[in-house]
């Protein structure tokens, strides 16, 4: 059977503002499959961001359910969370948040290392994956030496790293220029397909989210399909 790898029921958020109850998400049900990319559009301040961070485990919501593999992120303390999102979840962000004094090799490798794995083991599947993303040329490179588009590559691979099963991707074009975000683009959506992962994107770029297999807005705090 075909199960989702991401799976949102009811999805509820709301925080204070002063004595009033704000509303952000209102009841969200999604389900994204392997090897599917799914975008989510919206205007500034409409929870896209909020939402993205419900289903990688960083916040709480104050209703529903979101399920990553089968597992339901609110049964786990937050050491299994963690291990959720170091072997299930890739994450990529407008902004790199590469380590600026190791190389590209050793950045995309740090998931793996965190997660125990032998130096030679990790620094091996780094370089694979750097390689699938276009960089094998420039692993012994520190971020300071690397273009913004090849900055984006490698958190792409360090988010990569692990075989994930779901990579929930930020704005991850929107401090790139046209060219360029059109080549990691390019990179996100072929690896989507190619290893069978699930991506949720959140962007404001109108042409990336075209390019995905599903776009929808979220609007009022709800998701709706875009025709």
């Amino acid at each position: 059977m075909n199960n989702p790898v991401v799976k949102v029921q009811a999805l509820h958020h709301e925080y204070r503002e002063k004595t009033t109850a704000v509303q952000v998400l209102q009841g969200i049900d999604v389900e994204v499959f392997a090897g599917e990319s799914v975008a989510i559009v919206g205007a500034s301040g409409s929870g896209k961001s909020t939402m993205l961070n419900m289903l990688g485990g960083l916040d709480t919501p104050s209703a529903g359910k979101v399920l990553i593999a089968g597992q339901d992120i609110q049964r786990l303390s937050e050491r299994e969370k963690g291990r959720l999102r170091n072997q299930k979840m890739g994450f990529v962000y407008q902004f790199h948040h590469l380590l600026p004094e190791f190389t590209a090799l050793e950045n995309a490798a740090m998931p793996l290392l965190i997660g125990k794995a032998s130096v030679k083991e990790a620094r091996a599947q780094a370089q694979s994956v750097l390689e699938a993303v276009g960089l094998g040329h420039r692993l012994r490179h520190k971020p300071s030496e690397l273009s913004g588009g090849e900055r984006q590559r490698v958190a792409i691979a360090r988010a990569l790293v692990t075989q994930p099963r779901v990579i929930l991707a930020d704005e991850p074009t929107g401090n790139l220029d046209e060219t360029t975000a059109a080549q990691i683009q390019d990179v996100l959506l072929s690896l989507t397909e190619e290893w069978n992962l699930a991506l949720i994107v959140v962007t404001h770029d109108v042409s990336f989210a075209r390019r995905c297999e599903r776009q929808l807005s979220l609007h009022n705090g709800q998701l709706h399909p875009i025709n």
